[in-house]
């Protein structure tokens, strides 16, 4: 057995030192490109774009090809090149495998723009490649957040950035132990309790959705329910690690990815703010439907 981890991580050693070096280098031209992306905001976003699709593609390959990662989708058909506000249940870091998946299907790899944490724009390299990119950087505290929303959704609004606005609305990853402490605020708070997901932040859905009105070209929420089974245990992903060493993953691993999808058209959701919020409450409840439907598709076969 420790001969076969021998060789296993030896093998995602020989993988993935050629695209982490390359991920040093894109980071190295995101942040050279940052100064001026305020003089040549358009060509930033077209030159970041590239360079991280080239990065992003990379890795999804180490996924679904190297390591057969087989990724089952179900749900809409999105059409593609077209920008949207993406969002998702989050339960590994893996999760961005099967978005991605989706994205490169829609030809819209390389305009993903994810939420991300403002401690990272300090960052040499990795926070400065984010920033240049036009990800929005947020504290998760919103009234503090409006100056940087305001950066990244006029570039959405104004200069017409073709997007994929990307953003799990539990703002953490689903463990057994968040799970009861979101049942008991649900319980406090008389709030429906969903299946196999954490209550939704609703403010950071709201805010966007009003602001992303005004951008014509964005015109749709693609809601992503993202499902792993192993050996029988529900939502059990592999480790990052695993997904970069291991062969075979959906295969003599066995594990299973799914990931659903629905395109939902912007002028269907509601104009009011708290009906906003119930419907994103109203989503994840039908997310937990099909989550149970799908752990118990999976346990009979």
């Amino acid at each position: 057995m420790a001969a076969a981890k021998w060789l296993t991580d030896l093998r995602g050693l020989l993988i993935v030192i050629p695209w982490a070096l390359y991920l040093v280098v894109m980071d190295l031209i995101l942040s050279a490109l940052l100064p001026i992306s305020y003089l040549f905001p358009n060509w930033v976003y077209n030159a970041s774009s590239f360079v991280a699709f080239t990065n992003w593609n990379w890795i999804q390959c180490i996924f679904e090809v190297f390591n057969g990662g087989v990724i089952t989708v179900s749900g809409d058909v999105l059409p593609e090149g077209e920008s949207a506000i993406v969002i998702a249940n989050h339960v590994s870091w893996t999760d961005f495998y099967m978005i991605q998946a989706l994205a490169v299907r829609a030809g819209m790899l390389g305009r993903c723009r994810w939420f991300a944490k403002i401690e990272l724009r300090w960052v040499p390299l990795l926070g400065w490649g984010i920033w240049a990119m036009g990800m929005p950087m947020v504290s998760r505290k919103w009234t503090k957040d409006k100056k940087e929303l305001d950066r990244v959704f006029a570039g959405i609004t104004v200069r017409k950035w073709p997007t994929w606005l990307i953003s799990f609305s539990e703002a953490t990853r689903y463990t057994p132990k968040k799970a009861e402490a979101a049942r008991v605020w649900c319980k406090e708070n008389d709030r429906p309790i969903p299946k196999h997901l954490l209550y939704p932040r609703t403010k950071g859905f709201v805010t966007t959705v009003q602001h992303l009105r005004k951008a014509k070209h964005v015109v749709a929420v693609y809601d992503m329910t993202i499902a792993y089974e192993h050996n029988h245990k529900f939502q059990q992903a592999p480790t990052i690690w695993e997904s970069l060493s291991c062969p075979d993953l959906s295969g003599k691993r066995g594990y299973k990815f799914h990931v659903d999808v629905k395109r939902i058209p912007l002028v269907d959701l509601p104009e009011n703010d708290n009906e906003l919020a119930k419907w994103l409450e109203t989503r994840w409840m039908e997310k937990g439907e099909f989550l149970e439907g799908k752990r118990e598709e999976w346990s009979r076969s």
